[in-house]
């Protein structure tokens, strides 16, 4: 008798399973659609990963400039705060890697930030020449770039992850007219979540955990149950030894009416099977060869 209790509920539990998945898919709402898509040329976008990192001193406006001067379609930049509240374009929590500085962004103010050379370690052949250094390049502030770049789109990483920063990149984006030209995203959820409050106008994409959700509901083909806050899927081909981005993947998000976008690919080939396979967008260092690629295409 306990093998048959234990049968009964393993089959009332499937049953309510299945039953919450159909009802979940009912429910279901596609994403929505978005001003900020509404540029997109013929083919997949190219975005100038931190503005083409591998071409130009990383997310500074020698970066964008040149990006922009090739026809990227979106630049890609990283989100964080000086210690006086400044929005500035900076991957790292600190300026040790990009500039000839030292010390974490946050503990720097705007003025002492504009004083270090952005373009200082920057090298395109190994360590034998610095072309940037002493060049006067430095760390942009976000609505610098903003002014540079009105028309242009921008996904734009928040580095930060409180609700207080999330509610000043609000603030700055509305201030700056760019509500409908930039995509916003976050691997900490809760932050995505207090800038989707702020500013529900803007387009974001998925945080890691809505991502995880997605990718793992596709891939057992019940993709169609889950309806994220989010108009893009913007994730890498492959974590480790686990390929992430599929084509079963990319074929849900379609049908949930969400934009894929792949990170950060810099090969040929890889790009060339990720257009094949139907990806809306590739993030790279080398927007030159994806913008070659798809010439040929």
């Amino acid at each position: 008798m306990p093998a048959a209790r234990a049968l009964r509920l393993a089959f009332f539990f499937v049953l309510a399973a299945a039953l919450a998945w159909i009802a979940a898919a009912l429910l279901a709402r596609p994403a929505p659609a978005h001003a900020f898509f509404a540029a997109e040329r013929p083919g997949v976008q190219v975005i100038a990963h931190r503005g083409g990192a591998a071409l130009r001193p990383e997310a500074t406006l020698a970066a964008f400039a040149h990006a922009a001067e090739l026809g990227a379609d979106i630049l890609e930049l990283d989100a964080r705060a000086t210690a006086d509240g400044a929005i500035v374009c900076l991957h790292d929590a600190t300026v040790d890697r990009t500039t000839d500085g030292k010390g974490p962004v946050a503990g720097i103010s705007l003025g002492e930030l504009g004083k270090l050379d952005a373009g200082y370690r920057w090298t395109a052949d190994g360590g034998k020449t610095h072309p940037y250094r002493g060049t006067g390049v430095q760390v942009p502030t976000l609505e610098e770039v903003f002014k540079r770049y009105p028309r242009l789109r921008m996904v734009i990483e928040m580095k930060v992850r409180t609700p207080e920063f999330a509610q000043s990149l609000c603030k700055l984006t509305r201030e700056a007219g760019m509500s409908q030209r930039v995509l916003v995203a976050s691997f900490d959820h809760d932050t995505l979540d207090a800038f989707r409050q702020a500013c529900p106008e803007v387009a974001t994409s998925m945080s890691a955990r809505e991502a995880r959700v997605f990718v793992s509901l596709a891939k057992i083909g019940l993709a169609a149950a889950y309806s994220p806050d989010a108009v893009a899927l913007q994730v890498p081909v492959r974590i480790g030894s686990v390929e992430v981005l599929t084509p079963t993947v990319i074929r849900a998000a379609r049908e949930r009416n969400l934009r894929v976008h792949a990170w950060t690919v810099n090969d040929d080939e890889t790009m060339r099977l990720l257009v094949s396979d139907g990806v809306d967008g590739i993030m790279t260092d080398r927007p030159d060869g994806l913008l070659a690629l798809r010439g040929k295409l």
